[in-house]
């Protein structure tokens, strides 16, 4: 059975009666099939698992979707549910962040590129809620999906700056049945929108079967992936780069493991998903 707690003392009272390993999985609610697939693996792989639902204002920019970012609690516990037995952990922002709150985390390099650039102060609200949950459960697993690569190579960085004995498993990216990665945000997709968006994958499949025949040439890629994207109407490009998977750095050749990331306009709901190469 899943049980439910929202103050830091709740959790802290749970955590102390638990034994054996502790798995992590943090959200933002609004659940689909991404979060339950890490919630399995953190079940399957750890005695206790420990969900967090928690929309964190701090990763939102002031022209972000904060106040219309889409919610489901009582949804959110029916999947938890059926998941496996869990503690979910669903605190309000004021116990999160006081009003006079100023310590925060930031991760430098890794957080200049890609989604960092787009998006100022974004990892810095990432890495700093991280960093609350990690020092409130003190798991030894925490689960993130692929979908938001960036943000596993920035999390995995701060996890070794400030060694934090926690192991960070990195679920595969969900997909719906036509290659939409899931995403809470789809929500917001209209008709025309949602069928229109599963051009992300088809273009990152196609650069993906060039890599694979032996490509190697990262703006020839890139090159494919902007012309497919392109080829419909509806996609507004915002950024598709080829980057080195461990600094995130652009890269000209394909040497190393690489992905390439890309963030796409359909109307006024930015989507972003990526593929790795080698």
């Amino acid at each position: 059975m899943t049980r439910i707690v929202h103050t830091l003392g709740e959790l802290r009272a749970v955590l102390s009666k638990m034994t054996g390993s502790i798995g992590l999985v943090p959200t933002m609610g609004f659940l689909h099939a991404g979060h339950l697939s890490l919630i399995h693996l953190s079940v399957s792989q750890n005695t206790n698992t420990v969900v967090s639902i928690f929309v964190n204002p701090t990763q939102f920019g002031p022209t972000e979707d904060l106040n219309k970012y889409p919610r489901d609690i009582d949804g959110d516990l029916v999947k938890i549910n059926n998941a496996g037995e869990c503690l979910v952990w669903i605190p309000d922002a004021g116990s999160m962040y006081a009003d006079d709150h100023q310590t925060w985390v930031e991760v430098t390099k890794l957080t200049t590129t890609l989604e960092g650039a787009q998006r100022p102060g974004h990892f810095r609200g990432v890495t700093t809620i991280v960093s609350k949950l990690f020092n409130a459960v003190q798991p030894d697993k925490a689960y993130f999906g692929q979908k938001d690569l960036q943000q596993v190579s920035v999390i995995k960085r701060m996890v070794a700056d400030l060694s934090y004995p926690i192991e960070i498993v990195v679920g595969k990216t969900i997909r719906e049945a036509d290659g939409l990665a899931m995403s809470s945000r789809n929500s917001y997709l209209n008709l025309e929108e949602r069928k229109a968006a599963p051009i992300l994958f088809r273009a990152l499949s196609e650069a993906e079967k060039d890599f694979q025949q032996g490509e190697r040439n990262a703006s020839v890629l890139v090159a494919k992936v902007i012309a497919m994207i392109e080829s419909e109407p509806l996609a507004q490009i915002q950024y598709v780069t080829c980057s080195d998977l461990k600094t995130l750095q652009q890269v000209s050749e394909l040497t190393q493991p690489a992905a390439i990331s890309l963030a796409v306009y359909f109307g006024k709901t930015r989507l972003i998903d990526n593929i790795l190469l080698g």
